[in-house]
């Protein structure tokens, strides 16, 4: 009983400093978003301003059009977050209930590409973008990634769990294979289509290295690369009120998204057999 004891004890203190060790960035990213330049360099160094200083977040929208950044980063991580579910709904449905010569050969095959690196497929990908024409557009952020394996993966582990004889008895009653999937098997599968969903908009949202390379016009920036020119053309990197409040506005709809969906997340990975 001591030794269960002790060892919860040492279990939460190790996740409690683990835990502040991650918080306490944030929050000096947050004290120094509020101060003005005169007190960035204090010794020593104070977490609450003598004076909040809310104008540094009006001061960074307006000196780079971070509006429209913004609005090029929701369309593109909502369109590709759609595409994410549609299709690992469709491709996870195949391989975990259609029954086809090579299935399981196909799958492992699928599987395979997620041990490919990224970096590994730019270059080809560039020149199909470039041959269609699609460079510098919302086509060549959206359509490469509009399908993921882990988005497969993820949802086919879930439908594994749902039992067969649901769909059967829907099929007695004269229900499609489509129908079934969008108003039975969705609904049941919502944990990990959220997971997914969560996936793939903070996977869009913090891209950089692809729209670095497609995109060449100030119109079609995303957040990531916009938050690069704000430091490099505009001088927030010298002044560092202005880059953490810059930080925290590229930031903000991540933390959102995450705060009201971190249940429905941990329950799809927990139950989609999925351990780190």
């Amino acid at each position: 009983m001591r030794k269960s004891l002790g060892k919860r004890i040492l279990v939460h203190c190790v996740l409690i400093v683990l835990g502040v060790a991650m918080v306490v960035p944030f929050l000096w990213m947050l004290s120094t978003s509020l101060k003005g330049y005169h007190e960035i360099f204090r010794y020593p160094p104070n977490w609450i301003p003598d004076r909040f200083q809310w104008s540094n977040y009006l001061k960074v929208w307006k000196l780079a059009p971070f509006g429209r950044f913004y609005l090029n980063s929701l369309f593109v991580g909502i369109v590709t977050t759609v595409g994410q579910v549609i299709t690992g709904v469709l491709a996870a449905y195949a391989f975990a209930r259609l029954e086809f010569k090579g299935r399981d050969r196909v799958f492992m095959l699928f599987l395979a590409t997620l041990m490919v690196p990224t970096q590994v497929t730019l270059i080809p990908t560039y020149i199909v973008m470039s041959r269609i024409g699609w460079i510098n557009s919302y086509q060549c952020l959206i359509v490469p990634f509009i399908s993921t394996a882990f988005s497969v993966f993820l949802l086919r582990q879930f439908f594994l769990t749902i039992p067969p004889e649901l769909e059967e008895a829907a099929i007695v009653d004269g229900c499609s294979k489509l129908r079934f999937i969008f108003t039975i098997l969705m609904p049941l599968a919502k944990p990990a289509i959220a997971s997914v969903a969560l996936f793939g908009f903070l996977g869009s949202w913090n891209s950089y290295l692809w729209p670095l390379i497609v995109i060449n016009s100030n119109d079609m920036r995303t957040l990531p690369i916009g938050l690069r020119y704000f430091v490099s053309q505009q001088g927030g990197g010298s002044e560092w009120h202005y880059l953490m409040a810059a930080s925290l506005i590229v930031m903000l709809p991540v933390l959102l998204v995450f705060f009201f969906a971190q249940k429905q997340f941990i329950e799809g990975i927990a139950r989609s057999g999925v351990k780190g």
